[in-house]
């Protein structure tokens, strides 16, 4: 494996929504997640991550390292079990070998760091009690995000649609269509926050340079191969990165995030965002400090 990351890093990526559903909310009948207090638009964590999941997953195909653990149709216990097997360790016998190995429960942990992403990356707890009691340990990743929040509020809209498609037998005998609904945010710009700590990738997960260029890859493309008619047009227009000149940083994260303006073009139109063309984006980096750069992509 390669060496970890050395700098530490925060991040901030700007996405849009045209006609589509972000991040559907289940306690609310799946509109679009927002915030009650404000009217903005909210997208979780563990919807973006998924999707860097599933844009690592499709373009590593499992390869050597790059498998992902937390993914569709894969119960956790069966990566587990893949630890213990390669340690040549089983539930019965793990207590035992413990105590002839003392670090035997770091052997593990690192077991599954080397070969699953998205444990490198995000971490996770991978301990399960279901019949046979399999403990890989928890570890927690170097890289975390935060919600994403739209710019300005949202206002989601439900859409009546009709469609051909009848459920039943005695439903087709008395109507040719049915009624349906589809719930979209028309436009919306959102901003997520994120960091990567050096000082956990060194200790813990061993994340490295390749590792982190995948993820950046990740984040600018998690929209492009994953369209649907449910979330319309998504896409990442921007990714901003601070990077730190050590491990364990040189100024408090809020100072660099404060730097990322996003504005209306015209703050005089009182008439909604349509288009990321109504933003403007910059970034003071006149004002950033000592042994901080920036890099802008996308």
């Amino acid at each position: 494996m390669s060496e970890p990351i050395k700098n530490r890093y925060e991040f901030v990526i700007l996405f849009d929504v045209e006609n589509g559903n972000p991040n559907g909310d289940p306690d609310a009948g799946n509109m679009p997640r927002v915030d009650p207090e404000t009217g903005l638009g909210l997208v979780t964590d563990v919807c973006l991550k998924r999707k860097i999941r599933n844009y690592v997953e499709m373009v590593k195909e499992d390869a050597a390292g790059y498998r992902i653990y937390i993914k569709d149709g894969v119960p956790l216990n069966r990566s587990d079990a893949e630890a213990y097997q390669a340690l040549d360790v089983t539930e019965k016998t793990v207590k035992d070998r413990k105590k002839a190995d003392p670090d035997l429960d770091k052997k593990i942990r690192d077991w599954m760091c080397q070969n699953f992403y998205d444990i490198r990356a995000f971490g996770a707890v991978m301990t399960t009690f279901v019949k046979a009691a399999l403990n890989c340990g928890q570890v927690r990743g170097p890289v975390q995000l935060g919600f994403a929040r739209s710019v300005e509020p949202v206002i989601p809209q439900e859409v009546t649609i009709t469609r051909v498609a009848i459920t039943t037998e005695s439903d087709a005998e008395k109507k040719g269509t049915e009624m349906g609904r589809k719930y979209i945010v028309p436009y919306g710009l959102y901003r997520c926050e994120g960091y990567v700590s050096a000082n956990l990738a060194r200790k813990t997960t061993g994340f490295s340079e390749e590792d982190l260029e995948l993820l950046w890859e990740a984040i600018l493309n998690m929209f492009e191969n994953d369209h649907s008619a449910a979330r319309g047009k998504m896409a990442v227009r921007k990714l901003i990165l601070f990077r730190h000149d050590s491990e364990l940083g040189c100024a408090p994260a809020w100072k660099l995030f404060d730097t990322v303006r996003v504005e209306r073009v015209n703050a005089d139109d009182p008439a909604p965002a349509r288009s990321f063309g109504d933003y403007r984006i910059t970034v003071d980096e006149a004002s950033l400090p000592a042994g901080v750069t920036c890099e802008q992509r996308g």
